[in-house]
């Protein structure tokens, strides 16, 4: 893959309103204290109010991310929701972004695209192949997810895992000569594991015009199997995603794998030997943002300092379809 120059310009994050620690959702649930922290290691998650839809999230958050940029929205070339979960199967979520914002009338263009838990590492690679400098200089990402709507109490391990967020980012075009960019990006899909993670309910398949219950609208997904398809496919597709580029794993500044799980990150970190000074875990006090995970860990990198500007990174991660995707890139 040739070398694609952009730059990740800034960055806006919005969260919730209501914060929920890992104790009050044990008793909720009935679940033994300490429970949630030991099988899933999470502390505290946020949950939407009644109010607060993906739209508004996301809107929030492309709003801060403009302020930093000292940019309008106007000054953006295309709109990306890159989010898993939805206000609308019609319309699609990019086009209420604006309108949230109070812009109705700009003209650019707004479009989805969702590979679930991979939508912001799938959308940067698409980005960068748009920037261009002409017809594409500033392209904003939105992922905004609302998972705990869809929970089911009765599976108290994703119950107790999934989350909501938001973060946007704005990546522009620049000039080869910044030495900023992506250095490689890839994605396999293996449809053996398309049933692993779902939620059956809401598409024509399962019509909410047919026959459905409760649990055909909450998320359910069989761990164990995609665990292990995940870990099958991941170690080849690393080595492959190397091959391209003249980096070795150790070289890498800054990892930030999607915040899956904890036994997930254990794996990942044991099996990849992922330092402590290079890998980002964020796992703990937000927990799994779904398409937001990895940028939000993305942004806590940036904001605490430990991704720096000329720092090469690499995303990684795996979501819904079975699909294994990750990014290398110098920010």
């Amino acid at each position: 893959m040739s070398f694609k120059p952009i730059k990740i310009v800034s960055m806006g994050q919005y969260l919730p309103v209501q914060k929920v620690d890992s104790a009050s959702l044990e008793k909720e649930l009935g679940l033994e204290e300490g429970w949630i922290l030991k099988t899933n290691g999470v502390r505290s998650r946020h949950y939407v109010n009644a109010q607060e839809t993906g739209a508004y999230m996301g809107a929030q958050a492309l709003q801060k991310a403009l302020n930093r940029a000292n940019m309008q929205f106007e000054d953006l070339d295309l709109l990306i929701d890159a989010s898993g979960s939805f206000d609308f199967p019609i319309p699609h979520n990019a086009c209420l972004i604006p309108r949230e914002l109070g812009i109705l009338n700009a003209g650019i263009p707004c479009w989805d695209v969702d590979s679930t838990c991979l939508g912001f590492v799938t959308a940067l690679d698409m980005a960068s192949y748009l920037l261009d400098g002409s017809r594409y200089s500033n392209v904003a990402i939105v992922n905004s997810e609302i998972a705990s709507k869809s929970l089911n109490p009765k599976d108290p391990k994703s119950a107790t895992l999934f989350v909501d967020a938001a973060i946007a980012t704005i990546v522009s075009y620049c000039s080869t000569d910044e030495g900023k960019g992506v250095l490689a990006a890839g994605m396999e899909t293996y449809s053996q594991g398309a049933h692993y993670t779902r939620v059956k309910g809401g598409g024509n398949a399962l019509h909410p015009n047919t026959k459905t219950t409760f649990s055909d609208f909450t998320f359910a997904m069989e761990g164990k199997a995609v665990m292990r398809l995940g870990m099958q496919k991941i170690l080849p597709f690393v080595e492959k995603l190397f091959s391209t580029v003249e980096l070795e794993m150790s070289d890498i500044d800054c990892i930030i794998p999607h915040q899956a799980s904890k036994m997930a990150l254990d794996f990942a970190q044991k099996v990849f030997k992922w330092r402590s000074d290079q890998m980002v875990s964020i796992l703990a006090d937000y927990g799994n943002c779904i398409s937001t995970s990895i940028p939000l860990a993305l942004y806590t990198a940036i904001e605490s300092g430990q991704l720096q500007r000329g720092d090469s990174c690499l995303l990684l991660g795996t979501a819904a379809g079975l699909s294994v995707g990750g990014l290398v890139f110098v920010y």
